[in-house]
């Protein structure tokens, strides 16, 4: 049965639109994005079967180019598509620190951080600068390594945050392993770089380790 013949509250579209988008199962957000389905299924139907294909949304949405044009119903066209839309998504919570007044480790720079470092098949370090408020002047990727770490440099962090006027920092990586527990490479680079830090009266508020399903505050832990 086409998407059109079932009753209106069911079909996607018109579910997210009385319902909102937080009602929609993983195949109906998917469907509505593909718009159409193919011979013989409906968009829902090839959204389930896309979905059972990569073995959840998550995988989905990480695909590489290839990987993602292989699958039936999709294509290049598609691809392009989904990249814009994560990539508004990425921007609009980059918008939404902007305005913030104040943060340090708030939920939504946390969420930030995850969507922009999480599948990263590398180690990212990366920095957010901040003013004498504590509110946003830039996101920077610094230093980027191998499977197993990022060589990080105190002198060029120093340098950056200077050349941002910037009053305090806040430091990020991931780990492509997925566990976010922090190593002891990890907290020794963070003290590394607090000192670093205090000589030019700039201040250390947290460092956040990217894991698969969670980020890990030096600040919430005690460790700063």
């Amino acid at each position: 049965m086409a998407i059109t013949d079932w009753p209106a509250e069911e079909r996607p579209r018109e579910k997210l639109l009385i319902k909102g988008a937080e009602a929609l199962s993983d195949a109906e957000l998917l469907a509505i994005f593909l718009r159409t389905g193919c011979s013989g299924k409906s968009a829902v139907d090839l959204a389930r079967e896309l979905l059972q294909h990569f073995g959840g949304l998550r995988t989905l949405l990480d695909a590489s180019q290839r990987e993602f044009c292989r699958a039936l119903g999709l294509g290049s066209a598609k691809y392009a598509q989904l990249q814009a839309v994560l990539e508004m998504s990425r921007r609009h919570m980059a918008e939404n620190l902007q305005r913030e007044a104040q943060f340090s480790s708030s939920k939504s720079v946390k969420d930030y951080l995850r969507a922009h470092l999480r599948d990263r098949k590398a180690e990212v370090f990366a920095v957010l600068f901040l003013d004498s408020q504590h509110r946003l002047i830039a996101f920077e990727e610094m230093f980027q390594g191998t499977i197993d770490g990022a060589a990080v440099y105190p002198r060029e962090v120093v340098k950056r945050a200077l050349s941002h006027n910037a009053a305090a920092l806040i430091f990020a990586h991931n780990h492509p392993s997925g566990l976010a527990e922090p190593s002891n490479a990890d907290r020794s680079i963070t003290q590394r770089l607090k000192d670093a830090l205090l000589l030019v009266e700039i201040r250390t508020l947290d460092h956040l380790v990217v894991g698969d399903s969670e980020v890990v505050s030096f600040a919430d832990n005690g460790w700063l």
